[in-house]
């Protein structure tokens, strides 16, 4: 089944404007967007991100185990094609605070996919992953 996707918007907080655009469009390679004194937006993959400083510091960060693994929360990310994970994950190996290394989550599963986690630079936790079949995002592991 084919889906029309369509963008989201995120807003988050930060206090130093200037070290998320970099890291944004420098690193990760994204475009910018709209600006203003206070706040910038950011084309993530096709997807509205934007940054507002506010003065306050970043969302509280968890912890919750995910095969096997101890995934930050809260995090973000896209869904990517294999072609474009593999490109995004050379581009940020050794300018990245890496949590996990790529690797292949839920091997053998419906749900099997490729991700990666690294730290942006408001410490935020991002997760970028990839399914050879796109059709396999939502389904269960068991029917």
């Amino acid at each position: 089944m084919q889906r029309a996707y369509r963008p989201f918007h995120l807003a988050l907080p930060t206090n130093d404007l200037a070290a998320s655009q970099d890291f944004y469009c420098r690193i990760l390679g994204c475009k910018l967007g709209r600006t203003s004194e206070h706040w910038i937006d950011v084309d993530l993959f096709g997807h509205q991100l934007v940054f507002h400083d506010c003065g306050g510091s970043t969302l509280p960060e968890m912890q919750n185990p995910v095969d096997e693994h101890a995934v930050p929360i809260p995090h973000f990310g896209v869904v990517l094609d294999f072609a474009s994970f593999d490109a995004l994950a050379e581009r940020v190996t050794g300018q990245v605070e890496m949590i996990d290394e790529p690797y292949v989550r839920f091997a053998g599963t419906p749900g099997e996919q490729r991700t990666l986690f690294f730290r942006e630079a408001n410490g935020y936790a991002l997760e970028f992953k990839a399914f050879a079949d796109i059709a396999q995002l939502f389904k269960p592991f068991v029917d």
